[in-house]
């Protein structure tokens, strides 16, 4: 290996620390589905209701998301554009375990807290068992990361991307080189967010179908009330990775723009908190026990709403200030 592949980090660590964080991924989404999807071991579980599953429910599929990108791009790792790949493959590896870590995180609070600690029984022992090992796993991640950082700034020097990847993969299938061009990357490029809206939005319909259907949902409030929250989650988890991982270099834009996207991001996350923290927030504007559907829509989505707008103005102040 030369001194420019271990100074950009494209080596043998490079490759270690991902892998590794691959196989942790796999594994806390064996043990995320095992606590989620069986009702058995559901029951038993100290994070089986908000605010801790809602943490739970969205890494399930968020972390299998980035897997999924980060192995796809493997098959690319030998093209030209080594340096930038591997920092930005380092960045969303970086993303992928921070939500595993947080995810963690909310568990671990549950324990403590003593959430459900009635219905703990040998299977919470099994689940705090691979919490244990999932925890210890994300620290060695964390450890072998941590050894391939770069220095700051090297995101701004950028030439290639996680999207002129895919096209260079789909030119060597028979198949696909018809379809994947740079034209269509171009394309993309110049509607990223329109892109992410509308993944987010087919996510949504399908998680909340299945939702919908498991749960015998008849309210079309509540229905189009849950696919607002869990396409404004996937937008804003689309954004933010984008961001870190530079899966799509995206054309300049304007300052307008670019202030109205950072405004909807933080609304978005905000929807995502408020569901999450939604009876504790009920009670601090001292109202009644959140019981009503259109109580939990006004609630949420309006501290989407006031969060986003909170933000925007000073952006705006600020822009008009220095122009």
């Amino acid at each position: 290996m030369s001194a420019v592949e271990r100074r950009d980090g494209t080596g043998r660590a490079a490759l270690t620390a991902i892998w590794a964080a691959l196989s942790t991924a796999g594994l806390f989404e064996v043990l995320s589905m095992l606590e989620s999807q069986d009702k058995t071991v559901r029951a038993t579980s100290p994070w089986q209701d908000d605010p801790y599953d809602v943490f739970v429910s969205f890494a399930i599929f968020a972390v299998p998301m980035l897997a999924g990108v980060i192995v796809l791009r493997m098959f690319a790792w030998r093209a030209p554009g080594g340096p930038d790949r591997a920092h930005q493959m380092l960045r969303a590896t970086w993303a992928m375990t921070a939500l595993v870590w947080v995810t963690l995180i909310a568990e671990w609070a549950a324990v403590i807290g003593g959430a459900h600690a009635s219905a703990w029984n040998r299977w919470t022992a099994v689940l705090m068992g691979g919490l244990v090992v999932t925890c210890a796993a994300a620290l060695v991640v964390t450890v072998l990361l941590v050894r391939c950082r770069r220095p700051r700034g090297s995101a701004a020097r950028w030439r290639h991307d996680w999207l002129g990847d895919v096209v260079w993969i789909c030119r060597r299938m028979p198949v696909l080189r018809r379809w994947v061009t740079d034209g269509n990357a171009v394309w993309v490029r110049r509607h990223t967010m329109g892109v992410f809206v509308g993944l987010s939005a087919l996510v949504a319909i399908g998680l909340v179908g299945a939702l919908a259907g498991g749960e015998g949902w008849t309210d079309p409030l509540l229905i189009a009330w849950a696919l607002v929250v869990e396409t404004a989650a996937y937008v804003a988890f689309c954004w933010i990775s984008n961001l870190v991982g530079g899966f799509i270099t995206r054309p300049p834009r304007s300052a307008a723009r670019c202030i109205a996207e950072v405004s909807v991001i933080v609304g978005c996350v905000a929807v995502q908190l408020a569901v999450a923290f939604r009876d504790a927030l009920w009670s601090v504007l001292g109202a009644e026990e959140l019981t009503s559907v259109p109580s939990l829509v006004v609630l949420t989505l309006g501290a989407g709403l006031v969060c986003g707008a909170v933000t925007a103005v000073p952006l705006i102040a600020y822009r008009r200030r220095v122009a």
